[in-house]
């Protein structure tokens, strides 16, 4: 059985938790790749609604081992505070089937401190940050000043990279940005107790996925964000701080490209984005209304209202090439009913010249203009349809419509929020 990647194709919130958890009845480890508590996936079983930020989405099945793996940044208490509500709800969580990677970074307060002064003096031109922390954990990353899981249980190691990172953090919070500075001495006794609980959970996540593919286990990669917020890909510099794209999964779990078999594109039926930044097919009417509503498109992590919009090609297949994606997966097909005519962006108008790809600039993304299709809507509810052929006409020739614009076929698609409420044109995993 092969192992597969899930990515989002758009700009996040393409409902990647529920195929993940769908898919997971076939796999037997999923590990999370990148990213932070910035990322919310929302999974409806039986009626009972799950929010994760950090955990896989995979820790509802029984038997599954979830990882977290060293491209994540991760916020300790948020954590403790999902697995306790978990553990609330009747669902264990230990070590027995979460680990995470001992290289993992650790948000600490001084990043979410920093990245809250910093929106707040941005103003006008903030870039719309969750304000959890996510981008300095990354900037300390890459400045080789990070705190990784492997500092955090160890009380020395911890305690005197506070105390030699501390100082530098106070000054540009207080001198800079005009922030209050933070006690070394309460971070610690806030932290060397959540480190004590962690511990047992430490481990090589790398080994891990090494031993699970010589076992011949089915292994999911867990993206989070989606491909047009990918630092390297995304649209610059409204983006996340890490890599999305299906490639991260190699050094965001550590396996190498030979263990990543088929790349999932999770693509919503129209186009959602959360914060600033250019979105071409973007309404601002009754449209984008409707479709907040019956989408009930506000962020599982901030709460803020999604801004919404036509499905957008010129996004799907710029993500197709970027992850090479082998299947697709239509989520919040059901939202769409009673829309009437359908609209596809199937190219741009950048200065009288026809795109069919994203150009590198804010500037002139911000100058295209959507090159649409209309296509026949549909009224029928499609939320107890569970075969293709049973979809209204209108509706699938929408979906053959997006599949020919990719270039990618459909193999999943969701026509509700529950688990259950799920077509499997073919099954990814065979």
């Amino acid at each position: 059985m092969p192992n597969i990647v899930v990515v989002g194709t758009q700009w996040g919130d393409e409902g990647k938790g529920k195929i993940v958890d769908l898919l997971t009845s076939q796999a037997q480890v999923v590990v999370r790749y990148q990213g932070g508590n910035n990322a919310g996936h929302t999974l409806v079983v039986g009626g009972e609604k799950f929010i994760f930020h950090l955990i896989p989405s995979g820790i509802l099945h029984p038997g599954v081992q979830c990882l977290i793996g060293n491209g994540v940044v991760l916020d300790p208490q948020v954590l403790l505070m999902e697995v306790d509500r978990l553990k609330e709800r009747g669902l264990s969580v230990g070590p027995e089937n979460l680990r995470i990677s001992e290289r993992t970074q650790v948000i600490m307060p001084y990043h979410q401190r920093i990245d809250v002064a910093r929106e707040e003096k941005q103003g006008a031109g903030k870039i719309g940050t969750t304000g959890r922390g996510i981008g300095p954990c990354y900037e300390d990353k890459v400045a080789r000043r990070g705190i990784r899981m492997a500092d955090l249980i160890a009380p020395d190691v911890l305690q005197a990279k506070l105390a030699d990172i501390l100082p530098e953090k106070n000054f540009y919070l207080e001198k800079f940005l005009g922030a209050q500075p933070l006690n070394g001495e309460e971070i610690l006794a806030a932290y060397l107790p959540m480190a004590a609980r962690l511990k047992p959970w430490v481990a090589n996540v790398s080994v891990l996925l090494a031993q699970a593919a010589q076992e011949g286990k089915n292994i999911l990669f867990e993206g989070a964000q989606g491909t047009h917020l990918d630092i390297d890909h995304g649209t610059y510099p409204y983006v996340t701080s890490s890599n999305p794209v299906a490639g991260a999964a190699c050094t965001g779990a550590g396996v190498g490209p030979k263990q990543l078999h088929l790349v999932l594109g999770i693509v919503k039926a129209y186009t959602t984005r959360v914060g600033a930044g250019p979105f071409p097919t973007e309404c601002l009417d009754s449209i984008g209304d409707h479709l907040v509503e019956r989408g009930v498109e506000f962020g599982s992590t901030t709460g803020r209202r999604r801004r919404c919009g036509w499905l957008d090609a010129v996004v799907l297949k710029d993500a197709a090439r970027l992850n090479g994606l082998t299947g697709l997966a239509i989520t919040k097909l059901d939202v769409l009913t009673s829309v009437d005519p359908v609209k596809i962006c199937v190219a741009y108008d950048l200065d009288g010249e026809r795109r069919q790809t994203i150009p590198p600039t804010i500037q002139e993304l911000e100058r295209c203009r959507p090159v649409y299709e209309e296509l026949p809507g549909w009224q029928q509810d499609l939320r107890g349809v569970r075969r293709f052929q049973d979809l209204p006409a209108a509706t699938r020739d929408y979906l053959q419509r997006l599949e020919k614009l990719a270039g990618v076929p459909i193999q999943i698609v969701s026509v509700g929020p529950d688990r259950e409420e799920t077509i499997v044109v073919q099954n990814p995993l065979g």
